[in-house]
């Protein structure tokens, strides 16, 4: 059986970490982020270690590679639509959050972006990506919720997460369908 590091280009960072991290990027190659101590021997076992891993998320990383290739590309003509649509779905779904969250919010910002879903700055505005209405309204929400809650918690630390599932307890399942999925919806951008 050929070395893991025959079948994938194979980037290691060594910082003076703890602690072993591995990350598949999207172009199919892994990131090895390994403490200043751990020796080459080590680093490729741990990597064959994970083998399994490795080759069902390259594969995973593939198909929705070639999913978002799929996707048809929208018109100016589609996100101007959206966009408008938006502007007023958006806002009723962040008035019936807030008061459940218990929080205020400022100005509410529809865009349509390449990469973000949403954020919330430390005024209280939020932003919202227009694209959000080519999900299920689940994920909508998922994602109004989580910036609501960026209002009691600038981080996402254990007690933000606390706070999103008390007012959103499906969060973790719709978030998962956003990061399997997204993706492809964000490609769609011109």
């Amino acid at each position: 059986m050929a070395s893991i590091m025959d079948e994938y280009r194979v980037e290691i960072v060594k910082s003076a970490r703890r602690t072993v991290s591995l990350r598949i990027r999207e172009d199919g190659s892994l990131l090895l982020r390994a403490p200043n101590r751990m020796t080459k021997k080590e680093m490729l076992a741990f990597l064959e270690e994970k083998r399994g891993w490795i080759v069902s998320h390259a594969e995973k990383l593939e198909q929705q590679r070639r999913e978002r290739e799929a996707q048809p590309k929208l018109t100016q003509a589609e996100i101007r639509a959206l966009a408008d649509r938006a502007k007023t779905v958006i806002p009723e779904r962040v008035a019936h959050y807030a008061p459940l969250v218990g929080v205020s919010f400022g100005r509410i910002t529809i865009r349509n972006q390449r990469s973000r879903w949403g954020s919330c700055s430390s005024t209280g505005n939020l932003n919202f990506n227009c694209l959000l209405l080519l999900t299920p309204p689940e994920v909508l929400d998922s994602v109004v919720v989580h910036e609501l809650c960026h209002r009691k918690e600038m981080n996402h630390s254990s007690r933000f997460y606390a706070e999103v599932l008390r007012v959103y307890p499906e969060y973790r399942r719709w978030n998962a369908w956003l990061k399997e999925h997204g993706g492809a919806i964000l490609a769609r951008m011109e």
